[in-house]
């Protein structure tokens, strides 16, 4: 299985009227980034009979100008990630791969597809160090990678990692970070209530509008009135 082999095949998908669909999904200024002209729901189709394509052949992938391509090299790359046969070799491979070619996943779905599985699913038994300092990173897609990561923890009733991160992002310029923030410490949210709210009594009042959205969303209407209020009292609103 080659890289030339995927695109190939999925060049078999190409439609004209995919091509301005880059503009809207990619939030990257690389100038470099162009459309394929494939639905991402045939990216994952061909990326799924491929799953058993080598590193050195993905690697190939990200080095695609091409914005379906590098999604398929992600997607082959999360799909071997979760296959319980997959090797702890491999997994490693697989991790090291993700965090050495982070500036060819420059993209908030690129990393929203592969970190759970390839970088928060291959730490959940290890040190977490890397985390802090991706969430440190000037690179923003390295910074949603921390958070974004931290679901494989969650998933686990295991959160602490997801709130202290959300604490070192939680005043980012971007915001794809404050989304992600609030999003996933909504989604700690849901296996422990109380460890959400008690995030929320310290920074609603300061936090970016747009992550307190995001974090309460599955809270009660009551909760969510009181909490908005805070953050309405930050700006005077």
């Amino acid at each position: 299985m080659t890289a030339k082999q995927f695109i190939k095949e999925l060049g078999k998908f190409k439609k004209h009227r995919e091509l301005d669909k880059v503009s809207k999904f990619f939030k990257g200024n690389d100038g470099v980034t162009k459309a394929f002209g494939v639905k991402f729901g045939d990216v994952f189709k061909v990326a799924k009979q491929f799953t058993e394509m080598p590193l050195n052949e993905i690697n190939k992938l990200l080095d695609s100008e091409y914005y379906e391509i590098r999604m398929g090299a992600v997607s082959i790359m999360d799909f071997q990630a979760k296959d319980k046969k997959t090797t702890g070799k491999r997994r490693k491979e697989l991790y090291e791969l993700y965090l050495s070619r982070h500036d060819r996943l420059n993209n908030w779905d690129f990393v929203d597809r592969g970190a759970y599985n390839i970088i928060g699913e291959y730490l959940t038994d290890k040190p977490r160090d890397i985390l802090y300092d991706l969430a440190k990173s000037e690179n923003l897609w390295e910074r949603r990678t921390a958070i974004v990561s931290t679901y494989a923890f969650i998933k686990k009733n295991d959160l602490d990692d997801t709130f202290r991160i959300a604490e070192i992002l939680i005043n980012d310029k971007e915001e794809l970070i404050n989304k992600a923030v609030g999003s996933w410490i909504r989604e700690a949210g849901k296996k422990n209530e109380e460890r959400l709210i008690k995030f929320l009594d310290k920074y609603a009042s300061s936090m970016p509008r747009v992550t307190l959205r995001y974090a309460l969303e599955k809270l009660s209407d009551d909760k969510k009135k009181y909490y908005m209020q805070k953050g309405m009292d930050k700006t005077g609103a």
